[in-house]
């Protein structure tokens, strides 16, 4: 069975870029990106119950094989097939390997220095009004998906929107404009409990002031959310991690 039937069949859809969450224009970092997030949740150390996780994981590899390649990129753009026969898709290929020398490890102070680089940068601020639009301004959503973000920074974040909103660049969702104060108060009691229990984490661990934010935003993702941590640390080796070496021309050829 070719790729795309693969794709069908595991993910309801042969669009290689509908099985990414991507669109045709997504540039290359995207796709980088992309297949991170989405290999992430079937990797098969982090997926044990799900018994096709092995096989998504390899058809996700493939796909990535392609959309990376621009040779087979441009082949699959044009006429919707892939060349199943190129060095790309070796059916012998070793895909977990593949993965981690695409997405080598990240190390605590990998996390501490992105954090000093990021926050305050535009590209946080990007982030940050893409996520207040994606969420239609709700601030516990943005919390929890920001990256770097701890309760100290909300009045800096929404500094950020409101700036935004009076100048046009995005739309005033009333659930940022009209927001309750007992959500606010919910979030600084939820933000206080993280808190102290950062404290403790790092106390037990024997961490020093530098370290003190950092184990104060980990804590706070990692809190009864596992999923935006895991996408927070997506982000992270996605950034990290070094660009992919050139693959083999591959051939014209059908699915």
């Amino acid at each position: 069975m070719g790729l795309l039937e693969r794709c069908q069949e595991l993910f309801k859809t042969s669009n290689l870029y509908e099985v990414l969450n991507i669109n045709k224009e997504a540039a290359e970092a995207e796709i980088r990106r992309s297949y991170y997030k989405v290999s992430l949740k079937v990797h098969p150390d982090r997926a044990p119950d799900d018994p096709l996780a092995t096989e998504k994981f390899q058809v996700l590899g493939k796909i990535y094989a392609v959309l990376s390649d621009k040779e087979q990129k441009a082949i699959y753009d044009e006429q919707g097939v892939v060349d199943e026969e190129s060095d790309g898709l070796s059916q012998d290929r070793n895909w977990t390997e593949y993965w981690r020398l695409l997405f080598p490890k990240i190390t605590v102070q990998d996390i501490i220095e992105f954090e000093e680089k990021y926050k305050g940068s535009e590209e946080e601020k990007q982030d940050v009004l893409n996520i207040y639009t994606q969420h239609e301004g709700d601030m516990d959503a943005i919390a929890e998906s920001v990256m770097c973000y701890t309760q100290e920074d909300e009045p800096r974040i929404s500094g950020i929107i409101r700036a935004a909103i009076d100048g046009g660049e995005v739309e005033a969702f009333p659930a940022f404009t009209q927001e309750a104060d007992k959500k606010k108060r919910t979030r600084r009691k939820r933000a206080d409990r993280e808190r102290k229990e950062a404290e403790e984490m790092q106390k037990e661990l024997g961490l020093g002031e530098k370290e003190d934010s950092l184990m104060m935003m980990i804590r706070q993702k990692q809190s009864s959310r596992e999923q935006n941590f895991n996408s927070f640390l997506s982000d992270l080796e996605a950034k990290y991690s070094k660009k992919s070496a050139p693959s083999k021309k591959s051939k014209k050829g059908k699915k």
